[in-house]
């Protein structure tokens, strides 16, 4: 999926955002602003997928601030949440479509797009929207392919509800490579994250890039080989979010694509052809 004219005043605004995460210099902040604009302008048009072009422009945000994560409090905050949340509701969670719709649900916790804000009250908003269900719902026909899945994960505090799926495949038999990003990038879960929760232990962990190069969704033109084997072998791909879903969404000679996401932005809700808001676990073969 290419990057959209509708999309660039969301992608600014996330830089504008986690610039002043990093700081109080309005002059910096607008000096970041402008600079990731102008270099927004000259690669829109490059034809490759939109988590590409965004990453780029991230980047050339954090060189600039000279801060590698600045969303590390955010992160540690929702992950806080996410355990929280876990704790109360981990002994209902007993079948593949409750872990896949409790994943679902932890995909909110994104701030990614301009037009979605993160709940205050996760507690609150994880019960309602669990008793909401699916909006999409292919776990049917996903389950019998997950003898061997690479599971693409996105944010951190949504990799708590991630770990109980991954920990229920395993336990059916699947053979699990659960792949985070190669360095901080938004609030997107690290390896750091990962190994925080234990996953080392629990599943084969892999990152999307070498050499702590930070990218958005999965970039094929530089996974490291261990992932690309991992993927040539894989049944199923179980992709986590929006970004890996507009890196993936074009490709025709991949394993078959879980894409467990919550819809938040309109480009994305036209393209899979749903409304804002809904609660996505859709197959493509």
């Amino acid at each position: 999926m290419r990057l959209q004219e509708t999309c660039m005043d969301c992608l600014i605004s996330r830089v504008e955002y986690e610039s002043r995460l990093c700081t109080g210099d309005e002059a910096l902040v607008q000096e970041v602003v402008d600079a990731c604009r102008d270099k927004l302008l000259h690669i829109f048009a490059d034809p490759v997928p939109a988590p590409v072009i965004a990453s780029r422009v991230h980047r050339l945000a954090y060189r600039m601030l000279e801060d590698t994560d600045p969303y590390y409090p955010l992160k540690q905050a929702n992950t806080k949440d996410a355990l929280a949340v876990c704790r109360r509701v981990k002994g209902e969670l007993s079948t593949f479509r409750d872990l896949v719709l409790a994943s679902v649900i932890g995909n909110t916790l994104d701030y990614g797009s301009e037009a979605h804000t993160v709940t205050d009250n996760f507690v609150e908003f994880f019960r309602r929207e669990f008793a909401a269900g699916l909006t999409v719902d292919d776990t049917d026909a996903i389950e019998p392919l997950t003898s061997r899945v690479v599971y693409l994960a996105d944010n951190c505090g949504e990799i708590v509800f991630d770990a109980l799926l991954a920990d229920y495949l395993k336990k059916n038999g699947s053979h699990v490579t659960f792949v985070v990003r190669g360095a901080p990038i938004l609030n997107d879960a690290t390896l750091e994250d990962a190994l925080a929760l234990g996953l080392d232990r629990r599943v084969d962990l892999l990152t999307t890039s070498a050499d702590g190069v930070a990218e958005l969704g999965l970039n094929l033109d530089v996974v490291p080989p261990a992932l690309s084997d991992a993927l040539d072998r894989a049944t199923l791909i179980i992709a986590k979010g929006m970004a890996n879903y507009e890196s993936l969404s074009d490709y025709r000679d991949l394993p078959s694509i879980a894409y467990l996401l919550t819809v938040k932005c309109g480009p994305i809700g036209a393209d899979v052809g749903i409304p804002v808001g809904s609660r996505v676990a859709l197959l493509r073969e």
